[in-house]
């Protein structure tokens, strides 16, 4: 997706600066890999617990209220995901009738992208709290 971003920056910059002829759907088809580049982006940040967390708060506490802690922000977090997706869903529902004038795509897949990485931010939340609650490590996305 990011090679698809420069590519179609890359073709609006040419088609603008020696043609004269400003092609419209190519920014508008940054901006949605854009989106759905960022929203993925924050769904492994979940997945490789890179969210903002208060860790030397938390590795002072007693192993067993540590758990508890730790599953209990897992939690939220499955929980912020979960409102992504409803909220994402009512969204697309509601703009997929209208269409972007640029790419003549539905608005709606604009909102898509929150229900993918709500989605998987829920999965990759309860794959967290199940690794606590066996006592293992969640293999990082990046190793």
């Amino acid at each position: 997706m990011l090679i698809a971003i420069i590519l179609a920056v890359q073709y609006q910059v040419v088609g603008r600066y020696i043609f004269n002829d400003t092609p419209t759907w190519a920014e508008g088809l940054a901006l949605q890999l854009v989106l759905y580049v960022t929203a993925l982006a924050v769904a492994v940040g979940v997945r490789d617990a890179g969210h903002i967390g208060l860790e030397s708060l938390v590795s002072l506490l007693p192993e067993g209220l540590r758990l508890k802690l730790e599953v209990l922000i897992h939690a939220l977090v499955a929980l912020f995901g979960a409102i992504m997706v409803e909220s994402g869903w009512e969204w697309t529902v509601l703009k997929w009738s209208d269409m972007k004038p640029m790419m003549h795509v539905p608005v709606g897949m604009d909102y898509l992208a929150l229900v993918v990485a709500g989605a998987l931010i829920v999965m990759f939340s309860i794959e967290h709290i199940v690794a606590l609650l066996r006592g293992e490590d969640v293999e990082p996305s990046w190793h």
